[in-house]
């Protein structure tokens, strides 16, 4: 990854993107909806966010500590959830790619499932993360030459002007 491309970006948040492309790569995922995802969770290392049903949201990308048994089973604790570095973004990539091979729904049905999967809090989560996820495409698309298998890119102009990122 140039490490010219993140320069419009403040520093706490040149990690998230950096673990949000290296995350969604390892999972084939979009990386404007992990980028979206992690924008929208909006979460930091070690935080615990307790929520009204009596569980918590860990860590930068706010994994609901329901998820924890499951996780258990393959040896991952909170600890693990909450820690800083790209982990947890792999974690959530992964926790993304199993909704989306799993669950029922259009494409982003099933990547706000990552939030919840009562209609109307999905419908909510849905509307902002799709907003979220065409400004990261563009901005991912200004700053990254990306082609298909046996074609050249062509020279295109890019839009190089800073992305504006909510930290919520």
């Amino acid at each position: 990854m140039d490490a010219t491309a993140l320069d419009d970006l403040p520093a706490q948040l040149q990690e998230r993107v950096v673990c949000s492309i290296t995350a969604a790569m390892q999972y084939r995922l979009p990386a404007n909806i992990l980028l979206a995802v992690a924008e929208k969770e909006g979460g930091r290392p070690g935080q615990w966010v307790k929520n009204r049903n009596g569980t918590h949201d860990v860590g930068a990308m706010q994994f609901n500590t329901r998820y924890l048994a499951e996780l258990q089973r393959y040896g991952i604790t909170a600890g693990d959830v909450a820690a800083p570095g790209c982990y947890p973004f792999e974690l959530a990539a992964w926790r993304l790619s199993q909704h989306i091979r799993n669950d029922s729904g259009d494409l982003w049905t099933r990547v706000a499932n990552y939030h919840s999967r009562t209609p109307g809090y999905n419908a909510v989560y849905r509307s902002d993360l799709m907003r979220r996820a065409a400004r990261w495409a563009d901005w991912l698309e200004a700053r990254f030459v990306t082609r298909e298998a046996g074609r050249t890119p062509a020279q295109v102009p890019r839009d190089t002007r800073p992305l504006q990122v909510s930290e919520r």
